[in-house]
């Protein structure tokens, strides 16, 4: 069987529909979480990470932080930064998803940088290749962008910031295929609710617009897992 190894930043992020799909791919899910939920609050722990090289693959998830925000989460942003690095330089094929798809453009040469355009909630993403990155709605959650590296190739992008990219076997995504109406509960309860209000997003809007879209988002993700593995990895 193969592995999949996933880096779950906070305790807030289950995989969703995102997992669920790469156990029916056949893959055997390992599971690191960084931050543990009691130093939620104070963020700056230290953590030994698993060898990425050691996994087929690996899956990063989102986070509430900023990767640039050094001061506060250096101490593991670093050493995950490098982590990436080196899992690039080995081939090992990489998954970034919202903070995850942040890390990859920082570690292959891009940078992340405060949005002018926040996005919260379902918005439009314009694909260059439905087949691969199906066109949304997806669900966003993001006060950063990043600027893509060299070399990368955009391949789905709004108006508000890019968001897919593929460079060599890493695929970032701005937006959040792995999320469920129960993940969203469980981050606006993480003190996400009070910065949606004060960005003048409704979280009870967006709970109700997730719970009715939530259906086809998840065929969706599993179209994306696939593209990810059949044409990331396997091409």
């Amino acid at each position: 069987m193969k592995k999949l190894l996933v880096i779950q930043h906070d305790h807030a992020s289950p995989l969703g529909p995102v997992g669920e799909r790469f156990v029916e791919r056949g893959y055997d899910l390992t599971l690191h979480q960084v931050v543990p939920e009691s130093s939620y609050r104070t963020p700056g722990v230290t953590t030994a990470f698993p060898d990425f090289t050691g996994f087929d693959a690996v899956l990063l998830l989102g986070a509430p932080w900023s990767t640039y925000d050094h001061a506060l989460i250096g101490s593991w942003v670093l050493p995950e930064i490098d982590a990436v690095q080196r899992a690039d330089e080995q081939g090992v094929p990489m998954l970034g998803i919202c903070f995850g798809g942040q890390l990859l453009a920082s570690a292959l040469g891009g940078a992340v940088e405060r949005s002018a355009s926040p996005e919260v909630g379902w918005y439009d993403v314009h694909s260059d290749d439905e087949s691969f990155v199906p066109e949304g709605p997806w669900f966003q959650w993001h006060f950063d962008r990043w600027q893509l590296p060299p070399d990368a190739r955009e391949v789905a992008r709004n108006d508000a910031a890019s968001q897919a990219f593929l460079l060599r076997r890493n695929l970032a995504f701005q937006f959040h295929p792995e999320l469920t109406s129960d993940t969203l509960r469980q981050w606006l309860e993480a003190d996400g609710e009070a910065e949606v209000r004060a960005a003048g997003f409704d979280p009870e809007v967006l709970l109700s617009s997730t719970r009715a879209r939530e259906g086809e988002a998840r065929l969706r993700t599993h179209r994306l897992v696939d593209g990810f593995l059949d044409r990331v990895i396997a091409g």
